[in-house]
């Protein structure tokens, strides 16, 4: 009778100590990880919502940089393979949650099982940028000056198979034109170039194009995302200038190990729009380029679905392959 009673002592343990650790969550510091390097975009979108979290939860959300290669595709893995208690989490996007998977074979998960969304932070368009020397004045003055080329119509990106490279492919296909893709190692040599005339037309992220833009030493000629900037109201987006649907941004958010409980994906949740809420967390996005988008555990889910089900068909279309 006594072995029989500890028996059911232990299985009741089993039982409900997950479900007093849920309640009690969270008990202990919290690892926000970023599968890159410091001082990015991804950084400051992280580091933006961390510090209101924290405040909400009542426990430090520690920022963690884990550079272990693969495009951040690496550490994604090891979070979607680590302990899904809800005490380490993962600043997912596009790159890792869209295009990763598609043009890596070894990213080693699956996106829609290995993770549990948490909500989105928010989506970064890029800029369709030109030289102030060329004569068009927007995207159908480009598409048919492309058109009318007849040499293969060069266009810089900072990198093969970044999304600003997968946004000049898009491009290229629903206008219907040949292009010449320029890869840049980053961001600010292709503005260098283009402020010095080497190359006419490029897509770049909106933060460091900003001083150039500033300085009229280059000019934007479309935004890639639906719907116009925060920080360029004025500015045309390319779906409205004669690609209607185009759309190609960034998008952030945080992520969990897959079996995460909901209690604490709600909690998380929570703690994430509210944080997104505050005026100095938007006034940080926009200053970034970006437009904050507070969501749902579920709706993070559809707009991961979303993005890896287009840029992965895009992808195989064009047998592009990560560098």
């Amino acid at each position: 009778m006594m072995r029989r009673s500890v028996l059911v002592f232990a299985a009741l343990a089993a039982f409900t100590l997950p479900a007093r650790a849920q309640h009690d969550y969270p008990n202990r510091p919290i690892t926000l990880v970023i599968p890159l390097p410091p001082g990015g975009t991804n950084d400051i979108m992280a580091r933006a919502v961390a510090d209101k979290m924290s405040a909400t939860l009542g426990q430090q959300i520690v920022i963690e940089n884990r550079a272990m290669g693969g495009s951040g595709t690496v550490a994604s893995r090891a979070v979607a393979k680590g302990p899904a208690d809800g005490y380490t989490i993962l600043l997912g996007y596009t790159s890792t949650l869209a295009t990763g998977p598609s043009l890596s074979s070894g990213a080693g998960y699956d996106v829609r099982k290995d993770f549990a969304p948490l909500g989105t932070i928010g989506m970064a368009p890029a800029l369709l940028l030109v030289h102030p020397g060329v004569s068009y004045r927007n995207v159908a003055d480009l598409i048919a000056d492309i058109k009318a080329s007849k040499e293969l119509f060069q266009v810089a990106t900072p990198g093969i198979s970044t999304v600003n490279h997968l946004a000049a492919v898009l491009f290229a296909q629903q206008a219907g034109v040949k292009l010449e893709y320029i890869p840049y190692k980053g961001s600010q040599p292709l503005i260098t170039d283009m402020i010095g005339g080497h190359v006419k037309v490029g897509f770049n992220p909106i933060p460091v194009s900003r001083g150039a833009l500033d300085g009229k030493l280059i000019r934007a000629l479309a935004g890639t995302s639906l719907k116009r900037s925060s920080a360029f109201p004025d500015l045309p987006t390319i779906a409205e200038s004669g690609l209607p649907g185009f759309d190609a941004v960034l998008t952030y958010g945080l992520v969990a190990a897959a079996g995460t409980p909901k209690s604490i994906i709600d909690k998380l949740n929570a703690a994430l729009r509210g944080a997104l809420a505050t005026d100095e967390v938007k006034r940080r996005l926009i200053q970034e380029g970006a437009e904050p988008m507070p969501t749902t555990p579920e709706e993070h889910a559809a707009i991961i679905d979303r993005e890896e089900t287009k840029w992965s068909a895009l992808i195989k279309s064009t047998g592009l392959k990560a560098e």
